[in-house]
């Protein structure tokens, strides 16, 4: 089953790349026709990433309190959180100082000279600073924050229940039984959504084609090129990291997470991504105790790939306009970028929000981001898919830290992983990876 999806998501990809490419030839760019069939094409994709966002709080909300409920235990809570924090910052350092160095090495916008055209609309800039990052992580309503999505609130008041649901012990045992069942609920509600996968994918890439044409690929070739290179490097780190706590196992790792990989990659959305990881990660051997608490809390403050492109593409628009930044500017900007980082919302082109703040704080003009809104969905999918690959990472490494790895299971078995597996009950259903 697992096969069979990533094949039509490959089908879907190359389909949507032909048609579009049909489309940019048939009509003239500024055809009312065009528009109108590309905006078309837009609903497939938008009303799959409706669906994922319908599933992704409840889902949330369900791993982490039964997650935090199961462990029993305060000191291995704030444990794991500290280990995993301490593994995201240091991934974020890093993601965001390759970037300065890539884009300090290869000058892809020196000499370039644009000038903005497109518009780039009010941005939210003034919305990111310490003071307002701090009171939107805390929720007022667990209903207001459900219903937008804030996933940083929505693991704020799940952090709070999974405590309170472990120190009430048995009262809380019916609470727990329907987090449980509503984990796995939404689970399966996952796997039919998946099902339209391929179609987003042909509709998202279609879309684009046709609008943007194959030329827009063409003329910021070096730019997307030199990024997709430090993303490589950035992903050689990141395995080479994790292969120093698992070992070989960390190859596998790769193998176990294509799926997810891909739909990242093709969407650009690591929403997308995130309940499929979660079985994937399943198969792993990571227990859903540890996966349920530790992968939503990198989803908020993890998105390595994300990070690394605020800097590279702050420092592209700086190089554009002819603007030079002294190296204090650069580690200052690199700060600064830690904090607004962290209020990126896992969907698609939030990242230039953030880029836009940064512009602003530093005296860059904000108009500049339109020199990358012609590639900014290309180069969203490479940073999508990196997001994957860093919390896919983190959650293995910390899970082997805690001991509680478990052997891998066969990535391809078509049966559900028991969403709140634990070392003691095994997992039943699913046999040995012959590989492992």
């Amino acid at each position: 089953m697992a096969r069979r999806l990533t094949f039509y998501i490959l089908i879907g990809l190359l389909a949507g790349i032909a048609v579009g490419f049909a489309l940019n030839q048939a009509y003239p760019a500024d055809s009312k026709q065009l528009a109108q069939i590309a905006d078309l094409l837009k609903l497939l994709p938008e009303v799959f990433l409706h669906l994922i966002k319908m599933i992704i709080a409840p889902l949330v909300m369900a791993t982490i309190v039964t997650g935090i409920a199961s462990m029993g235990d305060s000191s291995a809570l704030g444990r794991i959180g500290g280990r995993a924090l301490a593994w995201f910052i240091t991934a974020s350092l890093i993601s965001i100082g390759l970037g300065l160095v890539l884009v300090n090495l290869f000058q892809p916008g020196h000499g370039l000279q644009f000038t903005a055209t497109t518009p780039v609309g009010e941005l939210a800039t003034a919305d990111f600073t310490v003071r307002h990052f701090v009171l939107s992580v805390f929720p007022t309503s667990i209903i207001d924050a459900m219903a937008q999505n804030n996933v940083l609130q929505v693991l704020v008041f799940s952090l709070f229940a999974g405590v309170a649901l472990s120190a009430i012990g048995e009262q809380g045992a019916p609470l727990l039984r329907g987090a449980e069942a509503l984990a796995t609920l939404m689970l399966t509600v996952t796997d039919y959504v998946m099902k339209a996968a391929p179609l987003a994918v042909f509709g998202a890439m279609a879309s684009v084609i046709a609008t943007k044409g194959l030329g827009i690929v063409v003329t910021y070739g070096v730019f997307m090129g030199e990024f997709y290179f430090g993303l490589l490097i950035l992903w050689v780190l990141l395995l080479s990291a994790g292969g120093v706590f698992l070992g070989k196992r960390v190859l596998l790792l790769a193998r176990y997470i294509r799926e997810p990989l891909l739909l990242a990659f093709a969407t650009a959305s690591s929403e997308s991504a995130l309940p499929k990881l979660f079985e994937q990660l399943d198969r792993f051997g990571v227990p859903r105790r540890i996966s349920g608490f530790v992968l939503p809390l990198g989803y908020s403050f993890n998105l390595d790939g994300s990070m690394m492109y605020t800097s590279f593409a702050t420092m592209f628009i700086a190089q554009a306009y002819d603007i030079h930044l002294s190296m204090g500017q650069q580690i200052a900007m690199l700060l600064t970028l830690m904090v607004t980082s962290k209020g990126i919302a896992s969907v698609p082109r939030a990242s230039l929000v953030v880029i836009a703040a940064t512009l602003t704080q530093f005296g860059l003009p904000v108009e500049g981001i339109a020199l990358i809104l012609g590639v900014d969905t290309f180069l969203d999918m490479g940073r999508t898919a990196t997001n994957v690959v860093g919390n896919a990472v983190a959650t293995s490494v910390i899970t082997k830290w805690e001991g509680m790895l478990q052997p891998p299971l066969d990535p391809d078995a078509p049966e559900t992983v028991p969403p709140h597996d634990t070392p003691e009950h095994g997992r039943k259903g699913l046999h040995l990876d012959p590989e492992a």
